[in-house]
């Protein structure tokens, strides 16, 4: 960094500092301006000429309130303003003073609103030139007359330029800062969605396959010594349980891979057209299982048939925890116009109240899943004993990022 730089950074840090510099810089123009008188002898020589001590002393006073123009502006712009009055009216020949007064105003102009700014520099121009063109020593026509009324116009127009641009700086920065914490923040929301979806799938595959392992390995155990050839049978569906349950594990741990892997799997998610062999699974678990379909062979998007699917995979567990060993389940799927409606019914012969919502994550899940599609979930006891779940969803889904409705695939 050059010592130039590092001096323009010590200024900046330090306004105080800077504006005692600038002060001091108009103090001297305005010295030497005094001294100085263009209207000599001949009309194109400069000739020197001594200011009054009331000058010098205005010129000096001027200099020294341009100090705090940062922390009072309308006040310093009254005073340089009054000060150069003074001097319009009392000196002959004049000083430069109205120098202060003009960047006293430019600061006015760059530190308020326009509205502001137009009413001081109205004013300022009215007075100044008003008193130089009345009271002071030279015609109402002169030139430095004139000048007066240039200059601080030209204050005033500087001023709110380049508060202007600092407006449309900070805008774009504020639109840069915003536009950065929006992407962060939906960047966090989708990694938490993304978290909350992988969560469902794993809770849906876990709950469901070791539930059956759990029923299955239970009866193998308690006919091994009596009837092996059933207990061979309960050990098959254990391992046929869980090596459907691996599968479903890779296929969701596998979203994780990075894209381009070709160890990611490519099977497509679970839908209604696998319901019946859903219902296999818990049937070869002893639990009686009546499937209805009125869907007329509807084909439904990817996420409607993996929510569906997953509702009646977890309304069917809970059966199998909750609802004692003689439950028996119904399950139906009907189209009802642009929508699907699945219901999960149990007699709840072991346990009338069903599965308790603040037992675990299922669920919470299916509700989730449900919202997710703008659909519509309701669980409950049913009347007499049992549990129901009856869940309505959209053939058509919205695209997050369109906000469109999808079309069936």
């Amino acid at each position: 960094m050059t010592p130039l730089a590092r001096a323009q950074r010590r200024l900046k840090a330090h306004p105080l500092a800077l504006d005692a510099f600038l002060a001091a810089a108009v103090l001297l123009c305005m010295l030497a301006g005094s001294f100085v008188d263009p209207h000599g002898e001949h009309r194109v020589s400069w000739s020197v000429r001594t200011p009054d001590p009331l000058s010098l002393l205005l010129m000096t006073l001027g200099a020294v309130t341009l100090v705090f123009r940062r922390s009072a502006p309308m006040t310093v712009l009254a005073l340089t303003g009054t000060l150069s009055v003074v001097e319009f009216v009392t000196g002959d020949p004049r000083a430069p003073i109205a120098m202060s007064a003009v960047i006293a105003l430019y600061t006015v102009a760059a530190t308020t609103d326009r509205p502001t700014t137009v009413r001081a520099g109205l004013l300022t121009m009215t007075v100044l030139t008003g008193a130089a063109m009345l009271a002071g020593p030279l015609p109402w026509y002169a030139q430095d007359n004139l000048a007066i009324l240039a200059w601080t116009g030209i204050g005033a127009t500087a001023g709110d330029a380049v508060r202007s641009r600092r407006a449309v700086v900070q805008a774009i920065r504020e639109r840069a800062e915003r536009a950065e914490r929006t992407r962060e923040e939906e960047a966090r929301r989708r990694v938490a969605e993304e978290r909350l979806r992988i969560a469902r799938d794993l809770h849906d595959v876990v709950a469901h396959h070791i539930a059956l392992v759990n029923v299955q390995a239970g009866v193998a155990a308690h006919v091994m010594d009596k009837r092996p050839d059933q207990a061979k049978e309960a050990l098959a569906h254990v391992r046929e349980a869980s090596r459907s349950a691996l599968n479903e594990l890779r296929a969701t741990v596998g979203l994780l891979r990075q894209s381009g892997d070709p160890e990611a799997p490519t099977e497509p998610a679970p839908g209604l057209d696998r319901l019946d062999e859903l219902a296999g699974t818990f049937r070869s678990a002893g639990l009686q299982v009546v499937v209805a379909r009125a869907d007329h062979d509807t084909t439904l998007p990817a996420a409607v048939g993996l929510a569906a699917y997953r509702i009646i995979q977890e309304a069917l567990t809970n059966v199998q925890k909750h609802a004692g060993p003689d439950a028996k389940a119904e399950v139906s799927v009907v189209r009802v116009g642009p929508h699907i409606e699945v219901t999960v019914l149990d007699d709840g012969a072991g346990d009338a109240t069903g599965p308790q919502e603040g037992g675990g994550h299922g669920l919470l899940g299916m509700r989730e899943r449900v919202t997710a599609l703008r659909g519509t979930l309701t669980t409950g006891p049913r009347y007499g004993g049992g549990f129901r779940v009856h869940a309505i969803l959209p053939i058509k889904v919205r695209t997050a990022a369109t906000g469109e409705p999808g079309d069936s695939v």
